[in-house]
């Protein structure tokens, strides 16, 4: 980094950054703002740089801390910076460089500081800084919640009325960038705040009128994507019409600071992530989630989170409801699009899942669109990559897979889409499937994934939630979403056998049923050999008789005993046997998804019935099970009808054949032999207080997206380092 790195070191040396902190007061009309304003730079955004603007700002806190009670420096530079933005509209318009420019410096000098002011001390210390004024030591005005107020007032008024053009993209970058500074305060504690000075001033008074404007703003910069203008054309450029002389002056006193602070600027190659998510857009959403996930006041609800769950489409001309005190209208089509192509970052996830849960004018556009896998296919990636996503992202992207199941036209519609060539998928080559078969193809994939790795039962519920309330409208299932569903289906309940006989006969150490178990790889594709089968077959007979009788008491009895042979009462059961109870939900619903799809739409999907039959014997085995004999009466009945045609069609038929006489026996089965069951149907609901959920989700996706923003690891509290 060479001069950049030197440069920073230098800064708390540097004689306009001693002044600001020093002993001696610095009124607002002095010219030192000028010479201390005058700078040319670009943010850094590299963690190293930003690690040592950190260190160099924090020398600068210090000595701002022990003089600012009788100096008040840090209340007249705000008071700076709040004079010069009542003209920045106008500054636009006018293209006048220099105006912005050096208000824009003014807002990053106290972003830097105000970001270690609200790391080292408390909110009520802060509140006492933005008292002080130039007076005698141990005195202090009363104007400490205006200028609080005022600054976070200007900051929305920013984002909100100033155009954004190249000239004004950093000074907005910045403002939305000090909004997440203010709330910053809750990394550094482990509760969730509750009530917060930052919090009241933005949900009540001056800056309550501003909520729909400001939600709408954040969206629309996520929408657009606009990346930052090319290095220099924010800049103060060479002598324009009408600014030469203060131009001259501005670049004289510059050299004395900034010159080389150039961190990230011309002759650096941005990352790939930062190719991918523009600053502005970025900043804006990492805010919008914050804010959308502030708590509730006693007396007061979240208005930003009113404002999301109200706003409609900019098609819709039909009223608000009443009341409706934040709404607003946005551009549905274009939030779509960049919703579908930005769904490779974990906030954009996030907004995406919030937008569903909590707008149903969202939710009923997206559910209407007729491109929808343009937004699922997303999703699925994300699912199918579970081993390089954090799990966080993982839960959101699953449950807006449930969110979208739940609706039957949804499900419907998912069957009608067909892709060609998923190149992502590596399992097996796709060249051409439904959306709604790729849809199952990698929620089994990551249930498995969950079930022989992380082990998480909300995981595999959720996905088994999804699968259950599409499996009513399955349609014209691809052979090998089907096999799927049977092989995962029969993997299972092999290992079920399998944890049966270790649980009954722990000493019995039976060499065949483990073989049979351990040649069966993560994919569960493998076939048992005819011995192993026949086996099998002897257990689970005896195995679910005695299990019929007391199936409960059986098992706890199997469960002390394998404990008393362990060497210590402390110890732990083994994994398959807790895991036995898991094992036996999942076959439960798996069976129950099965079983939905052949009453609902047996006609509709011959190469489930096929993949069915192709595994009967296994199947047949559970007939008897007390857990699962109502669910396993109409698949023992589709087993044996359609086994019985095939028998009468003669020996050595082709696959084509078979399928042919499975379609024709599926118009032929009379509907009323199958038993009906109550329809499948899950429905997402948060949990009770998301808050502990998300706002440290929210605030880990800050600390490691943000731009230009460094926080040391060791001053967190809200969340682990390795946390999501």
């Amino acid at each position: 980094m060479g001069a950049n790195s030197s440069s920073i070191c230098e800064l708390p040396e540097n004689e306009y950054l001693k002044r600001l902190s020093g002993a001696e007061a610095v009124s607002e009309n002095d010219p030192f703002w000028n010479q201390l304003l005058s700078f040319s730079f670009t943010a850094p955004t590299d963690s190293a740089e930003l690690k040592l603007l950190e260190e160099a700002t924090i020398s600068v806190f210090k000595s701002l801390v022990e003089n600012n009670p009788r100096t008040g420096n840090l209340g007249a530079l705000i008071k700076v910076f709040l004079s010069r933005t009542k003209e920045l509209k106008i500054s636009a318009e006018c293209q006048n460089h220099l105006f912005i420019w050096q208000a824009h410096n003014a807002l990053f000098i106290i972003c830097c500081l105000l970001k270690v002011f609200i790391c080292q001390m408390s909110e009520e210390e802060l509140q006492l800084h933005f008292t002080y004024e130039d007076r005698m030591p141990g005195s202090y005005g009363v104007e400490c919640e205006d200028l609080i107020e005022e600054l976070l007032c200007c900051l929305i008024q920013l984002i909100v009325e100033i155009p954004l053009l190249d000239i004004t993209y950093s000074i907005s970058v910045e403002a939305v960038t000090t909004l997440v500074v203010f709330l910053s305060c809750q990394l550094f504690h482990k509760e969730i705040l509750r009530e917060s000075v930052i919090h009241k001033y933005l949900m009540r008074g001056r800056c309550l009128p501003y909520t729909s404007r400001l939600v709408k703003t954040l969206l629309y910069n996520f929408i657009r994507q606009e990346r930052s203008p090319p290095p220099g054309s924010h800049v103060f450029q060479n002598q324009t019409d009408g600014g030469g002389l203060l131009y001259g002056i501005a670049s004289g006193v510059a050299t004395g600071l900034w010159t080389v602070f150039t961190l990230g600027g011309v002759g650096s190659k941005p990352t790939p992530q930062q190719e991918q998510s523009p600053p502005l857009a970025n900043q804006s959403l990492l805010l919008l989630l914050v804010l959308a996930n502030l708590t509730d006041a006693p007396d007061t609800p979240n208005p930003y989170r009113q404002a999301i769950m109200s706003f409609k489409n900019t098609q819709d001309s039909t009223a608000f409801p009443s009341p409706s005190p934040h709404a607003f209208q946005i551009n549905f089509n274009s939030l779509y699009t960049a919703l579908c192509d930005q769904q490779k970052s974990d906030q954009a996830t996030l907004l995406l899942y919030m937008l569903l849960h909590q707008n149903s004018n969202v939710r009923t556009y997206m559910l209407a669109r007729t491109d929808m896998e343009n937004l699922v296919l997303p999703i699925l990636e994300i699912l199918y990559h579970v081993e390089e996503r954090n799990s966080h992202h993982v839960y959101m992207a699953l449950i807006i897979l449930l969110i979208l199941t739940e609706d039957d036209g949804f499900n419907r519609s998912i069957h009608e889409v067909i892709l060609k060539n998923i190149t992502w998928y590596s399992e097996r080559v796709l060249t051409e499937i439904s959306l709604g078969s790729l849809l199952i193809l990698v929620v089994i994939r990551t249930i498995q994934y969950n079930m022989t790795r992380t082990r998480d039962k909300y995981l595999h519920t959720n996905c088994l939630a999804a699968l259950a309330n599409m499996s009513a409208q399955f349609r014209s299932l691809h052979q090998y979403a089907a096999q799927r569903i049977i092989s995962y289906t029969c993997r299972h309940l092999r290992r079920y056998v399998y944890v049966l006989d270790k649980l009954y006969f722990p000493h019995s150490h039976c060499s065949t049923l483990q073989h049979c178990f351990s040649t069966l790889s993560d994919n569960g594709e493998e076939l048992l050999s005819l011995t192993c089968s026949h086996i099998l077959r002897s257990y689970a007979s005896s195995l679910f008789s005695l299990l019929s009788k007391k199936h409960n008491k059986v098992l706890e009895q199997a469960t002390q005993t394998l404990r008393g042979s362990l060497s210590s009462d402390d110890s732990p059961l083994p994994d398959y046997a807790q895991d036995l109870n898991v094992i036996e939900e999942v076959i439960r619903m798996m069976l129950e998804i099965i079983n939905s799809c052949l009453t609902n739409s047996l006609h509709h999907n011959p190469n489930l019935v096929y993949a069915l039959l192709y595994k009967r014997d296994l199947f047949e085995q559970f007939r008897t099970h007390p857990s699962f004999q109502d669910i396993m009466q109409n698949i023992d009945l589709v087993i044996s009808f359609f086994s019985s045609r095939l028998e009468q069609a003669g020996a050595q038929l082709s696959v084509e054949r078979v399928l042919e006489i499975i379609k024709q026996g599926a118009v032929a089965l009379p509907k009323d032999r199958l038993r009906k069951f109550p329809e499948l149907k899950f429905k997402y609901v948060e949990e009770e207080q998301p808050e502990e959920f998300f706002i440290p989700y929210v605030w880990s996706l800050v600390y490691n997206s943000a731009v230009g923003l460094y926080w040391n690891p060791q001053d967190i509290q809200l969340f682990t380092m390795d946390s999501g």
